[in-house]
């Protein structure tokens, strides 16, 4: 039951094969045995309601497509009924009085919450070790990292502990922990899904996408997540009147005549060779799918790790001012004054990296600094984002490459070493800089030995880029790679 996807799930729904209280029962008991850490708050009661209401539609002749379908949310969308932490001790047992947009939606089609996962604190972090509750553990190997910010997310999908998870990415959150975990996610362009009731880290940046197992069911998921949303003024809309994007229309297209450009940016120095045999032997079953390979150059890709390094800590350094133990969240036991409550809230509350990037944030926002950092990166930022529509004007379709430099690395391995950590995003910064949407889909394993072949066992993954509004044509892409390959239906053991 729990290795079928979101529409076979639907199916045996639809057909009365399986009720969606029978449904959320088997998905509870599997996230009551599991040890991966994955889920920060699951609430039978809730759960149960919910799949019961579900039900109900049933009996009455009105589920959608993902009525009783199991979900699981990235504790950074806040949720009514539900703690919402944001993996921080600032938020530790906080429960919203409203439902973000995305979390709506879900409801609204009758999907079932299972619970909320685990993440980097305030989405800040590669390898979800951030957490103030503790790093989540790698499905297909318990020593190594699942990736983050939604570590949480990418690994209750490849545990099979739900068959869809919301996530969000910021510089890479959705893509690498996918590509580390074996799953699909997809980013979509920045705008698409509304950020309201999304706990902000750069708000310029940030994007909620789904993670699931296949290309097909990321498009059943967008189906629902995107959509203006007047809440959010970043909120961008392409649609016409009333009618909503089918993401699925495209899915069966076949591929014959489509240009790939591969950057020769992301295929040097610092790419680990299991990565890179695995990244091109797809890159060649695309060609056997009627694709063609073209060679271009992504040059400010370099450029995008001190640029995105400026632009996210200057909007999280304000974003999070509004945690100062006032209104919500922690609060320091004993101070003096306001300006001492106001210090040990957030010398308690916030964990280091947090610190370090609200510091960083606020240097470059100082007078005297601003316009040496910060402007200068929006410029840089510019210069990327046309190094994509170079490239898409007159060379290629889409962008493929690697998502992350090497596979999954150990646990506690770069906790000390916060630029290796930023240097694992080095593929994924500059479509987040640019806005774009992206993906993730896997490819193959490797073991993270340097000189091996990609015959490990953790999990490889291939990005794809393409341009604004350009999700349709980047699932289409991910479904016909996977029915070519069976990469996306392997399972840790024991799954």
């Amino acid at each position: 039951m729990h290795n079928k996807t979101i529409k076979e799930l639907s199916a045996l729904l639809h057909s009365k094969q399986v009720s969606a209280t029978e449904l959320a029962r088997h998905y509870l008991g599997r996230i009551d045995a599991s040890g991966h850490n994955a889920f920060l708050h699951v609430d039978h009661e809730l759960t149960l309601a919910q799949a019961a209401a579900a039900d109900a539609r049933f009996a009455q002749g009105t589920a959608g497509p993902l009525t009783g379908v199991p979900i699981a949310h990235k504790d950074i969308f806040v949720t009514r009924g539900w703690r919402t932490t944001a993996g921080s001790k600032m938020l530790d047992g906080y429960v919203s009085p409203f439902d973000a947009t995305v979390v709506d939606r879900f409801n609204a089609a009758g999907m079932v919450t299972l619970g909320k996962v685990n993440l980097d604190e305030f989405a800040m972090g590669s390898a979800n070790e951030n957490s103030a509750y503790g790093a989540v553990k790698n499905p297909w190997d318990a020593a190594a990292v699942p990736g983050g910010s939604s570590g949480g997310s990418a690994a209750a999908i490849a545990a099979r502990l739900a068959p869809a998870a919301t996530a969000t990415d910021t510089g890479g959150s959705i893509r690498q922990p996918a590509a580390f975990c074996g799953v699909t996610g997809i980013k979509p362009t920045y705008g698409r899904v509304s950020r309201f009731g999304m706990i902000a880290f750069a708000s310029s940046l940030d994007q909620g996408g789904p993670i699931a197992q296949t290309a097909e069911d990321c498009a059943l998921l967008l189906n629902e997540m995107i959509g203006f949303d007047e809440r959010d003024s970043t909120s961008l809309t392409v649609e016409q009147g009333n009618v909503r994007e089918d993401y699925t229309r495209d899915l069966n297209k076949p591929l014959a005549g489509l240009r790939i450009g591969v950057p020769s940016e992301y295929f040097g120095e610092g790419l680990a060779s299991d990565v890179e045999g695995a990244v091109r032997a797809a890159l060649e079953q695309f060609v056997k799918l009627g694709a063609v390979l073209v060679d271009i150059s992504l040059p400010k890709t370099a450029l995008s790790i001190p640029t995105y390094y400026i632009i996210a800590p200057a909007e999280a350094s304000s974003n999070l001012s509004r945690f100062d133990g006032v209104r919500y969240g922690h609060r320091a036991a004993e101070y003096k004054d306001l300006q001492d409550m106001y210090r040990k809230t957030r010398a308690e509350g916030f964990g280091s990296e947090v610190k370090r990037r609200i510091m960083v944030g606020t240097y470059v926002l100082c007078h005297g600094y601003y316009d040496a950092y910060y402007v200068q990166a929006q410029k840089i930022r510019r210069l990327i984002a046309d190094d994509f529509q170079a490239a898409f004007a007159d060379k290629c379709d889409v962008i493929m490459g690697p998502v992350a430099p090497t596979v999954a690395w150990d646990l506690g391995s770069k906790t000390n070493d916060p630029v290796a950590n930023y240097l694992a995003d080095i593929f994924t910064l500059s479509t987040s800089l640019a806005g774009l949407p992206g993906m993730s889909i896997p490819c193959g394993f490797g073991d993270g030995k340097e000189g091996s072949e990609a015959n490990g066992k953790r999990p490889v993954g291939l990005q794809i880029i393409g341009n604004y509004f350009a999700e349709a044509k980047l699932l289409n892409i991910a479904h016909q790679y996977q029915q070519a390959t069976d990469w996306h239906k392997r399972t840790p053991e024991g799954v």
